[in-house]
């Protein structure tokens, strides 16, 4: 009788793991770079055609920093520092490239919020091709059920800017969260539809997992058949010449892709992305994102609730030109065009490093 109530109760947790939000929550804890192998995904697959960076024989990266008085060795600091993927680029060469915790060239990491980025690059391009009208259509023309939550004076531009006034709780220890709802539940149309309004659109800026994740929602109907995988693939990952197939996370099988996070590529490839932005959407004479809507994305405009430091879906870290894509885990696209330089960190947190200033302090150096 003890065997059997045993065998009922690992059973019934067994099932409560896999099949709830709450219990994903408490099984895997917190998000973690290799979630791509527990979530189901759609593929976007390379092309024929590979972009290839030159590599420099003997690259301009720092062999030693000083880092509160101590100098180190900059490999010894990014490798303390729980890095996975450091790479700088330079006028189209890369001139340090390393991997660190058995990691390597052509190992999988997730993008976390760096897919906000990606969401936005989509976006601009479903307006040129005229899926979607303009950033000034009401999010209800696409998701009129949400005409019930009050939600008809959120534009698409809300969106963008985190400044559409919906209620979401950022916390991501609160198993119970909006945040833990969004990331590890399975059904993102229903969690999306349940959005209400706290406070008028355009009044303040709010940073906001669930903004992005409706702008994904409106992105995927404007689409009408198209799932966005298949839509990134075509106007971004094959035209960017990139080196592997990448994935994007989805709720559940044939699902919605997870658009605030969940990217799942490689440190080249990402960079590429970077690339792209960097010459105003121009991938080798080909006009890949409109031009307008690259300069639109990268000019900080604080009026209607906006920030100085955040703009269309990437962050502007000095407000001097440069911008970045950025993920929880301490994941970065950074982008200076003065110095036509790129930096991609992957890591598997944070560790103790305060990663803007040394982009800025790299950025100096070049």
């Amino acid at each position: 009788m003890k065997k059997l109530l045993f065998i009922i109760l690992v059973s019934g947790l067994l099932l409560l793991l896999g099949s709830c939000k709450l219990g994903r929550f408490a099984y895997y804890n917190f998000a973690n770079i290799t979630d791509h192998e527990i979530f189901p995904y759609r593929t976007a697959e390379k092309g024929d055609y590979i972009f290839a960076y030159a590599v420099a024989e003997n690259g301009k990266a720092p062999k030693k920093i000083m880092i509160a008085g101590k100098e180190t060795t900059f490999d010894d600091y990014l490798e303390k520092n729980r890095t996975v993927a450091f790479l700088i680029i330079q006028n189209d060469t890369i001139q340090y490239e390393k991997y660190f915790k058995g990691y390597s060239q052509d190992a999988i990491v997730a993008s976390f919020s760096m897919a906000k980025s990606v969401t936005s690059i989509l976006i601009g391009c479903a307006i040129d091709d005229g899926y979607i009208q303009s950033v000034n259509d009401p999010v209800t023309n696409y998701i009129p059920e949400l005409k019930g939550n009050g939600l008809q004076g959120v534009t698409i531009e809300h969106l963008l800017q985190m400044t559409s006034g919906i209620k979401f709780s950022e916390s991501y220890t609160n198993p119970f969260g909006d945040a833990a709802t969004f990331y590890y539940g399975r059904n993102l149309t229903n969690a999306v539809l349940k959005r209400k309004l706290k406070k008028e659109p355009g009044s303040s800026f709010s940073y906001s997992s669930g903004d992005t994740q409706v702008l994904g929602m409106v992105l995927q109907r404007a689409l009408k058949g198209k799932n966005i995988t298949e839509y990134f693939e075509e106007k971004i990952w094959k035209p960017l010449g990139m080196e592997y197939d990448a994935t994007w996370s989805l709720d559940r099988e044939n699902g919605m892709e997870k658009t605030f996070c969940c990217i799942n590529a490689r440190a080249r490839d990402f960079s590429k992305i970077g690339r792209l932005y960097l010459n105003n959407g121009n991938w080798q004479g080909r006009q890949i994102v409109p031009e307008e809507w690259v300069k639109r994305s990268l000019t900080a405009d604080t009026l209607n609730g906006g920030v100085s430091y955040y703009k269309y879906q990437w962050w502007l870290p000095t407000q001097n030109g440069d911008f970045m894509a950025q993920g929880i885990l301490g994941q970065y696209i950074y982008v200076n065009p003065a110095k036509n330089l790129i930096i991609v960190r992957l890591g598997e947190d944070y560790g103790n490093a305060d990663w803007k200033n040394l982009f800025h302090s790299l950025a100096e150096q070049y």
